[in-house]
């Protein structure tokens, strides 16, 4: 069944492309790419390199390259995103960097925005597929939608989704899934309070060196 979805959506894929980018929601984190164009014109990365892509978790990891000496990582996050405008913006910040890997946290934002778990599954797909046909080479890391105190009536259909995304990577290579939901929970199922911020939804040093040990097994040099 999960081969037969990939196989649907990848006969569609350029069609969905377009369709995303002249749909994606008026192009509103257009600022945020340009910044990124803008940063680049000074100092391209190389290609090869590990790139972070998705919402504000990464946007907030600002010092990610430190968590992980002896990688060239590059941060592609824009705050607030949600996977179809990763999915329209994918030939701006993310095609031209020809990166050995693409890792991607984004989802969290699509179910805040009242998507179910099989829209959030349907749109990586779109995404996974998008990379895998311009970027054949590079490795594809996808990062659990993560438990947060603020949005913890939206775990199950967070849980579910990465469940399904779960799923469907485990069947295709130079792929990997991190699991970084249950690593953030209590023993009684809640999400631990001590490693977000105020504002109940991003994490501070400590949640990130969660994430550090959760992703770092699967980064790979190239």
């Amino acid at each position: 069944m999960i081969r037969y979805l990939h196989l649907l959506f990848l006969a569609v894929a350029c069609n969905s492309f377009l369709i995303s980018c002249s749909q994606n929601s008026g192009k509103r984190f257009q600022k945020e790419i340009n910044e990124f164009k803008e940063h680049d014109k000074k100092n391209f990365p190389p290609k090869n390199a590990i790139l972070f892509v998705g919402s504000s978790s990464f946007t907030k990891w600002t010092d990610v390259q430190d968590y992980f000496p002896g990688y060239t990582i590059v941060n592609r996050g824009f705050g607030g995103s949600v996977l179809k405008d990763v999915i329209g913006y994918a030939d701006e910040i993310i095609i031209p960097y020809h990166p050995g890997q693409v890792v991607i946290y984004c989802g969290d934002n699509d179910i805040a925005d009242g998507a179910r778990a099989t829209e959030v599954y349907q749109r990586f797909i779109e995404l996974f597929n998008i990379i895998r046909a311009k970027l054949p080479n590079a490795g594809i890391v996808y990062v659990s939608i993560k438990p947060s105190p603020s949005r913890v009536k939206l775990m199950p259909v967070a849980e579910e989704a990465n469940a399904m995304i779960r799923q469907f990577l485990s069947t295709y290579p130079e792929t990997g899934y991190v699991d970084i939901f249950h690593p953030m929970l209590n023993p009684d199922g809640k999400p631990k309070p001590e490693i977000f911020l105020e504002d109940s939804l991003h994490m501070n040093a400590q949640g990130y060196r969660i994430w550090k040990q959760a992703i770092a097994p699967y980064l790979s040099r190239h």
